[in-house]
């Protein structure tokens, strides 16, 4: 990815206003283009993988740069990241999917799905629950752990919900609200020739995972 995507960002935490932002949309717009010609060259790489996103678009991933401010209290109107989230349907989609986010702060990888609906949430979880030895294999798999350590812990609640057993020995994988995977990438591997290539592996190591997810939502 060329320098001028974090560049741009950089100067944009420092400048985030109307004016500036007019004053500099052209080096906006090369950017974003830059951005989302990273997310249209991953997409038939993770094809050989996963089909189901061999019919989407860069722009179908890419996520709106402008900041919703009616009801925040950061009245700053621009977002100070790229994200592009591939997945069937496009960013909109409720599914299990991949992720690049880039920001002068992180930089990461991720997959899977962030805060489903309360229905979807209980089919993750009762397929997790029914099918745990088949979960605990892809989690555990040497493919998965030479990335992830585990399931992202920032969004899980304090107790067990209340329709799972107390004795379930795996209680803590139910109490996720969010089922996502995280990598931290390099900066100097993100502006590197390197960077598809990377991407690609830890997409692919996340695909048995997702596949799981797919299984559960869509039933």
């Amino acid at each position: 990815m060329k320098k001028i995507v974090l560049e741009f960002l950089g100067e944009l935490i420092t400048n985030n206003n109307r004016e500036w932002f007019q004053a500099h949309k052209a080096i906006y717009d090369e950017a974003k283009n830059e951005f989302e010609s990273v997310i249209n060259a991953l997409i038939p790489g993770i094809a050989k993988f996963d089909e189901s996103v061999k019919f989407i678009t860069g722009k179908d991933c890419v996520f709106r740069f402008y900041r919703d401010i009616r009801f925040s209290n950061d009245k700053t109107p621009y977002k100070t990241n790229f994200g592009g989230f591939i997945t069937k349907g496009g960013k909109k989609s409720h599914g299990p999917g991949y992720y690049l986010h880039v920001s002068p702060e992180e930089c990461f990888l991720s997959g899977g799905i962030w805060m489903p609906a309360p229905d979807i949430m209980k089919k993750i979880r009762q397929e997790i629950y029914f099918n745990i030895n088949e979960f605990k294999g892809i989690i555990s798999n040497k493919a998965f752990t030479k990335y992830f350590t585990d399931i992202d812990d920032w969004d899980r609640q304090k107790t067990a919900p209340r329709e799972f057993p107390k004795d379930f020995p795996d209680l803590d994988l139910l109490k996720n609200r969010s089922f996502t995977l995280s990598k931290g990438l390099d900066k100097k591997v993100l502006e590197s020739d390197d960077l598809l290539d990377h991407a690609l592996q830890v997409y692919k190591a996340m695909y048995p995972y997702n596949e799981f997810l797919r299984r559960a939502t869509e039933a």
